[in-house]
This record gives structure tokens, sequence and C-alpha cells, in this order.
């Protein structure tokens, strides 16, 4: 019973994916192959069939840089700046996603703040590990709110002690460009 279910299923998204006859309208759903370079799209897929991973949160988009009809893979550039190459028969939606703006405006009191986080998780407020006791957290004590010790601490560092910058590969400012491999 479940494996002929799954199997409709497969059969039904796999010919959704070939079988495409939407136009490019804000909205609607395609696989990124029918989408011309600089398409503004959101909920995209990462893998083919995940049904979308990709520029989801509010007012977040990606867009199509260029297709590479050879190896059947599309370039994207996400929401974060950096651009990703995923298959082409992957499906994304046309368009922004909405509530866009949403964080442009400051919380302005901690009542605000405090119900933002009761219905998220439990991680406000966030009391500095410096201003704690000894006995509460490594970096708490000290006549002065101080770490005292070097805030980079081992991979193999036992629970109550990783804190700060765990196994750490470089601290400090970044200096320099960085520079980005073009296809």
């Amino acid at each position: 019973m479940m494996l002929d279910l799954f199997e409709e299923f497969c059969a039904l998204t796999l010919s959704s994916v070939l079988l495409w006859t939407a136009s490019l309208q804000v909205g609607n759903v395609l696989p990124i192959f029918q989408m011309p370079e600089g398409t503004i799209i959101c909920n995209l897929e990462e893998k083919t069939g995940d049904r979308g991973r990709l520029a989801r949160t509010s007012g977040n988009y990606a867009t199509v840089i260029s297709h590479n009809p050879e190896t059947k893979r599309s370039r994207i550039k996400l929401p974060s700046g950096t651009k990703k190459v995923i298959p082409s028969a992957n499906r994304a939606m046309v368009g922004i996603v909405a509530g866009g703006g949403r964080i442009d405006k400051p919380i302005m009191k901690a009542g605000r703040a405090y119900h933002k986080y009761k219905v998220k998780r439990n991680c406000w407020p966030k009391v500095r590990g410096v201003a704690m006791n000894p006995v509460e957290h490594p970096f708490g004590g000290g006549n002065h709110q101080h770490i005292g010790k070097a805030s980079t601490v081992r991979r193999s560092a036992s629970h109550g002690r990783k804190v700060g910058l765990i196994a750490a590969r470089r601290t400090g400012r970044l200096r320099g460009t960085k520079t980005i491999k073009e296809d």
C-alpha cells in the first residue's frame, strides 16, 4: 500500500518536472533551466526534488546568473551573496518572499524582544560569560570583567571548558581582500 503511494508520488514528481507549461510569472514554480538569466527567484531546491530549501525567509530572493547546457547545471546567486552551482532541473518559484523589511524596524524595548524570542527558543537574554561567577562559566570571576586566559580552546576540551573560540583556525581582524575564483 505505502509502496504503491510512494511510486505514484515519484512518478507524479518526475512527470511534473518533465512537463512544464507554466509561464514566467510571479508565483509560478518552474525548473531553473526554463528561466532566463537575471530572473529573481525564491524557495529553490538545493537538490532535485527536495521541495525548496534556499531563499525562503521574509524578503529574501536568489538570482539566476547563468546556465550551462552541457553539464545541465545553473549558477545561482544566493541571498548571502555566495554563488552556488545547482542542477538545472531543480525547481524554484518566481518572485520574492513576502514580508521584506521586517528586520529594518528596531525592537526598541526589552518586552518586544522577550515576546519575539519566547515563541522561538530560549536564547534571550544572553548573559556574557565574564559577567558570571567562576562556578557558572570558565570566563567568570575576577575583580574586573576580563577573560583572563586565551579565548581559543582545543577541539578535544571537556564540555564545561569548551567555550569561546572553539578550534579556531585564525583569530583577529580579517585583513586584506578575499579572492573569488571565477569559472
